[in-house]
C-alpha cells in the first residue's frame, strides 16, 4: 500500500464538502439537495464511480465550479468519493440534508480552508483515510477574540441583536 496526500486550495469565496457515497444516483440526489437549499447557491459536484466504467460523474449549476469539482475528484480518485465546490452559500445550509441523503455514507469535511486529502492506494484502487482541514491552532481565544467572533457571526447573518 502507498499513501499520498492531495492538496486542495479553493478561492476565498468558495467552500468545499468532501464525502463518501455508495451509488451512481448520488450526483442527482446531491444536485437536488443543493438547489433546494438556497435559490442563490452556485455549485459543482463530482462523484467517483467505483465500478463499471469507473467515470467521474458530475453536475451543478456553475460551469467553472463543475470543472473544479471534476478535477479534484479525478485527482483524488477514491472510489465512491464525492466533492462539492460551492459559493454564495455555506455548508451549514446543506449539511443536514446531505447527511440525511440515502447515498451519503460519510462527510470528511466541510470547509473554506485549504485541505489535504490523505489517500491510501492499493493494487485495487484508492481510498480516503482522512483529511487535514486548515491549520494548527495558534493560541486560546481571548475575550477580544470572542467579541470579534460574535461580531463576525452577526455580520454574515448567523447571530442577531446586541
Amino acid at each position: 500500500m502507498k499513501t499520498k496526500q492531495y492538496k486542495i486550495e479553493i478561492e476565498p469565496d468558495e467552500n468545499l464538502i468532501l464525502g463518501m457515497s455508495h451509488f451512481i444516483k448520488t450526483v442527482e440526489d446531491i444536485y437536488e439537495i443543493m438547489v433546494n437549499s438556497s435559490p442563490s447557491i452556485k455549485f459543482g459536484i463530482a462523484f467517483c464511480e467505483a465500478s463499471g466504467p469507473c467515470l467521474v460523474r458530475s453536475d451543478g449549476n456553475d460551469a467553472d465550479l463543475i470543472v473544479k469539482a471534476e478535477k479534484y475528484a479525478y485527482d483524488i480518485g477514491a472510489g465512491h468519493s464525492f466533492i462539492i465546490i460551492m459559493k454564495d452559500g455555506f455548508p451549514i445550509n446543506v449539511l443536514p440534508a446531505l447527511k440525511a441523503c440515502r447515498e451519503v455514507c460519510r462527510i470528511f469535511c466541510a470547509t473554506s480552508n485549504p485541505v489535504e486529502v490523505l489517500i491510501a492506494e492499493t493494487a485495487q484502487g484508492r481510498g480516503i483515510m482522512g483529511v487535514v482541514d486548515g491549520f494548527i491552532p495558534k493560541g486560546i481565544e481571548t475575550d477580544e477574540d470572542k467579541k470579534t467572533r460574535v461580531e463576525f457571526l452577526r455580520k454574515i447573518g448567523y447571530k442577531r441583536g446586541g
